[in-house]
């Protein structure tokens, strides 16, 4: 492909809503343009990339037994009543009416409408296990669009549904899923971190994330580097270490003048932040929710969210905190009323703490919760941080940032038993279909390679997905130059490997920088004085310095290295 003919946009100084590389990289290379917040077209560059991703899925999937199909992003509001998620899921879901007044959706995902189709023709056990999987547009009303394709509005999505007759057949296909996606994540130079995680809108018990660990990832991750656990840190379990002094020390208060927040009491008490019972309060449905957690650690609001079965939770406001007999800065459920009180595991069983008098400028010393407390309910409600010891060897565990690049869930038959797909099984009774599901964001997978692989200059693709694997740059318009130029890009296409010649005619400096740009894993500059000599620069994107060549080598060495 010749430069002059393709369509592209190279941008020289970096969007100002930039700051992510990927965003930064995939903006200035004309990779991607945006159209509105969290909505991008993808230009010629992107696309090829896109496409390559989506043919190293696409033969993962079919190695395992995918089969490909292709459902309507444009379903009815009753698809999804069925299942319950129309009332369920808040904003995200963008609602609209057609002509005829019919209630619509555009799909965020498509549970629904799969396991739609596989009712319509599943009858018998003998029709199972299967994995249905296709490419799709979604549409999600995010509220945060961020970073470019990181977290965005409307995303092209891989995403697959296994239907089958017992658990150990999920269990199993699930293996092959976990998988697959390690082999596609490698395939693009990326080794993931897997974490257990949330089930969210999906359903089900069990979860995993494929993560890219990066300091520019908006999910925390909880790892341990003993024994391996690995959690996303909004429901990463961990050891409790409840707090223990005087069991029989009486009730205390005492004066804290200006000690409102867990950093001002400790300094001014000399006590340790996990000796303290930290309330937050919560708005579920007009009703007032005290969660209690030691003062070293934070409430998990997916915790909450999943205990509640909440569809919305939000910070209470003061009126309503004092109404419930508590004031805020300095409260605790001591006296409280007319409120519901759920208290992290580490606090049930720990005694001599230190929490709030329900007063202004007022702590009370050696509360004991099971003594002192109103009724409570007791939860794994705290968020796990580097201060806990792993749930599984005790190890204190580290934390880091990611990006999630997928995910596997098994679904259960959340989905099959309320929208009837069900099978007869070899008993000839009637059972629904256990099912599964799995995705990946291949936008954001393409965001996450950049992320993982880039320098100062631009992107750093590996071979697998790189736009155009060599690019072939002229350093002028002689016939000589232009003649091998063309000799190179035939024999190179012949063998398979994707060539892009920059023939304008532009200064070597800009047709260096753009080609930093667009990543190509091999450079290929000819020049006079080289060609002179027989030879032509050979450069690795991923190294700095070029070497000399022979012109008769070229060929045989991209091929060798491309079949690597």
């Amino acid at each position: 492909m010749k430069l002059s003919k393709y369509f592209y946009v190279t941008l020289r100084e970096t969007p100002s809503d930039a700051t992510m590389p990927s965003h930064i990289f995939l903006m200035r290379g004309g990779y991607i343009k945006p159209v509105s917040t969290g909505i991008y077209s993808m230009m010629p560059m992107g696309f090829r990339v896109i496409q390559k991703i989506v043919n190293i899925i696409r033969e993962e999937m079919n190695k395992i037994g995918g089969i490909e199909v292709d459902l309507p992003v444009v379903q009815t509001a009753e698809l999804w009543s069925e299942s319950g998620r129309y009332q369920a899921i808040g904003e995200e879901l963008l609602r609209f009416k057609d002509r005829n007044n019919h209630n619509m959706v555009l799909a965020m995902t498509h549970e629904e409408a799969m396991t739609d189709l596989v009712r319509y023709v599943l009858n018998s056990y003998k029709q199972l296990p299967v994995m249905l999987y296709q490419f799709k547009t979604k549409y999600r009303d995010e509220a945060r669009a961020r970073g470019g394709l990181i977290r965005v509005r409307e995303f092209l999505m891989k995403d697959a549904y296994s239907f089958h007759t017992s658990q150990e057949d999920l269990d199993r296909h699930y293996q092959e899923e976990y998988d697959a996606y390690l082999r596609i994540y490698r395939r693009v130079g990326i080794e993931p971190v897997v974490v257990q995680s949330d089930t969210g809108i999906m359903g089900g018990k069990v979860a995993h994330e494929f993560m890219l660990d990066t300091p520019n990832g908006e999910d925390y991750l909880i790892l341990c580097k003993k024994c391996g656990y690995q959690a996303n840190r909004e429901i990463a379990k961990f050891q409790r270490v409840p707090f223990k002094g005087d069991e029989n020390a009486t009730l205390e208060k005492v004066a804290t003048p200006n000690s409102e927040s867990i950093d001002e009491l400790t300094k001014f008490l000399n006590v340790p932040a996990e000796s303290t019972a930290k309330c937050v309060f919560f708005d579920f449905e007009g009703k007032l929710i005290t969660v209690v957690v030691p003062g070293n650690l934070d409430v998990s609001e997916i915790k909450l969210h999943n205990l509640l079965k909440a569809k919305e939770l939000y910070p209470a406001e003061d009126s309503l905190i004092k109404s419930c007999g508590m004031v805020p800065g300095f409260a605790s459920p001591i006296n409280a009323h007319d409120t519901r009180i759920i208290v992290d595991e580490a606090i049930a069983d720990s005694f001599d703490l230190v929490t709030g008098a329900n007063e202004e400028g007022f702590h009370f010393k050696h509360c004991n919760p099971k003594r002192d407390f109103p009724k409570f309910e007791v939860a794994d409600i705290a968020e796990a941080s580097e201060v806990c010891k792993c749930p599984c060897c005790g190890e204190l565990l580290t934390e880091t940032r990611g990006i999630e690049m997928g995910n596997i869930f098994k679904l259960g038959t959340k989905f099959s038993e309320s929208m009837g797909a069900k099978f007869l099984t070899a008993e000839k009774t009637t059972a629904p279909a256990i099912m599964g599901c799995y995705g990946i964001g291949v936008g954001r997978l393409m965001a996450s390679v950049v992320e993982n692989s880039h320098d100062d200059f631009g992107p750093i693709w590996p071979k697998s997905i790189a736009p155009f694997q060599v690019e072939i740059v002229p350093i002028g318009k002689e016939p000589e130059l232009v003649e091998l130029a063309e000799k190179f890009e035939k024999e190179l296409e012949a063998a398979g490997i994707d060539v892009l010649v920059d023939d304008r005619d532009e200064r070597p400096g800009v047709k260096f920088k753009d080609a930093d740009l667009w990543g190509s894993p091999v450079r290929i500059a000819i020049g006079k004085k080289g060609l002179a000599n027989g030879e032509v620069e050979w450069k690795f994107r991923n190294e700095k310095e070029f070497t000399m060549v022979k012109v008769e080598d070229v060929v045989a060495k991209a091929k060798a290295y491309f079949a690597e």
